[in-house]
């Protein structure tokens, strides 16, 4: 008979058979850690498998107010409020308008939410991971994720540790919130390009950037520019991240550059926010991703559940990105609970679910894809309040959209606005859109992740 003390770490872990739990979570971010906490908070055993070890970089700062309750309901809104700093308007410059404009999350329809955060991601998500361990789940760092095999009974995922070290479990329920690295979508060929809006970015933190003074230090600001926006989001502890969205073909333009003189030049095409950074410098390793707008074609299927970018991803320039994962998380954790307890609701469950999952990014799709529209721009410069249209669209800016505020006959009222206005300067319109769907189409990025 064999000794398994004689056996190779990899051949004891096989002979001893796989670890099992009732879920298994890929990923260990905003969406994965939250989804741990709640489904650990119900009795489940769970254990999150994150590929990474935090803290690590990661882009996403900026918050919206509709995350405050989220942090509430998880019980971390102190240590939130120690790593951030308050955000109490969402700025937009335009090269085509005098003045900035200012939409503070006060003067919503819903008064109660008149602030965000802006934080680091390698703090903010590490309080959240954090969070899911003391409320009881099982997270594993290093450690990632390379098969999931399903049968009558459940899952076999199959991982990978950083050293090498290969472990199985066996989960009645997994939840793939591995974010862009979207695990389950890939394995099922579930993925695909947006077809509807596409976009490439180029980033990084910077010491020493004229900030606003008192209660509007931490804003974010978007400036338009000839080839897209840029974001501008002060960090508590004095850095600030920038960056540039841009149509895919711009990126082509960078031709042998650094991908830190690319970024430095192509906020030079932006006097406004160039004028703010003129003191600054680079303090970090400059980031890009190229053609980065994708969607999924589930939110679920049998044993599984996709959250945050794990299901899809549009485009940063409302910060909608961590808001809908984390709230996603919520509605997931809802649906896993009931398929573990009454599995005769399952699909009910996941019906629900799924009509949750998609209502955010459709919400937020519509603005996004018109953003760089000149008559957007337009209306955006010069709010109107008729029909409480602005408070619906600040209200939409905070994300407040999933609960009672009644903004949606108003959102309405405000798209047919944007569509008159649209008729009515109809030859500007049409080469706009003439535009956009030539700026949409893929490129070949290959070498944009380059040094």
């Amino acid at each position: 008979m064999t000794n398994d003390a004689a056996l190779s770490p990899d051949a004891a872990t096989a002979a001893a058979g796989p670890h099992r739990c009732d879920v298994l979570v890929i990923g260990g971010g905003p969406a994965g850690a939250t989804a741990a906490t709640l489904l650990a908070r119900k009795g489940h055993s769970v254990t999150v498998l994150e590929k990474d070890r935090h803290p690590r970089f990661h882009i996403g700062e900026s918050l919206l107010p509709a995350n405050l309750k989220l942090f509430e309901e998880l019980g971390v809104s102190e240590e939130m409020r120690a790593i951030g700093i308050e955000k109490h308007c969402a700025e937009f410059v335009s090269p085509h308008h005098d003045a900035m404009q200012r939409f503070r999350f006060a003067e919503a329809w819903d008064k109660t939410m008149p602030y965000a955060y802006q934080v680091r991601r390698s703090d903010f998500d590490l309080v959240l991971i954090r969070n899911a361990e003391r409320n009881g789940a099982q997270v594993l760092q290093g450690c990632r994720v390379r098969e999931v095999d399903y049968d009558d009974d459940g899952a076999t995922v199959s991982a990978e540790h950083d050293d090498g070290r290969r472990e199985q479990w066996r989960a009645r329920f997994v939840i793939d919130a591995s974010g862009r690295d979207t695990f389950m979508a890939n394995r099922l060929r579930a993925k695909q390009r947006n077809p509807k809006h596409n976009s490439s970015a180029l980033y990084a933190h910077f010491e020493g950037a004229r900030r606003h003074e008192g209660e509007n230090q931490g804003n974010i600001t978007i400036y338009w520019f000839d080839h897209g926006w840029f974001w501008f989001i002060p960090l508590a502890d004095g850095a600030t991240s920038v960056g540039a969205v841009t149509w895919p073909y711009y990126m082509k333009q960078r031709k042998g550059r650094s991908k830190a003189q690319f970024l430095l030049d192509t906020i030079d095409m932006c006097p406004a926010l160039a004028e703010r950074l003129k003191d600054a410098c680079i303090v970090n390793e400059v980031e890009a991703t190229g053609n980065f707008s994708y969607t999924t074609d589930r939110t679920y299927g049998k044993g599984y559940i996709l959250l945050g970018d794990a299901f899809a991803f549009i485009d940063p320039v409302f910060s909608s990105g961590v808001m809908l994962a984390m709230q996603g998380a919520f509605f997931g954790a809802e649906a896993v609970d009931t398929c573990l307890r009454e599995p005769a609701r399952t699909a009910e469950a996941m019906r629900r679910f799924d009509k949750d999952m998609r209502h955010g990014p459709r919400e937020f799709s519509w603005f996004i894809y018109r953003m760089t529209n000149p008559t957007m721009r337009d209306l955006f410069m010069g709010p109107r309040n008729t029909l409480r249209m602005r408070e619906a669209l600040l209200s939409l800016l905070a994300g407040d959209i999933y609960g009672k505020t009644p903004i949606w006959s108003s959102l309405t009222a405000f798209k047919v606005v944007y569509y008159l206005s649209s008729i009515k300067h109809w030859r500007r319109s049409l080469v706009a859109w003439q535009a956009r769907k030539r700026n949409i189409q893929p490129v070949d990025d290959t070498e944009l992740t380059g040094a």
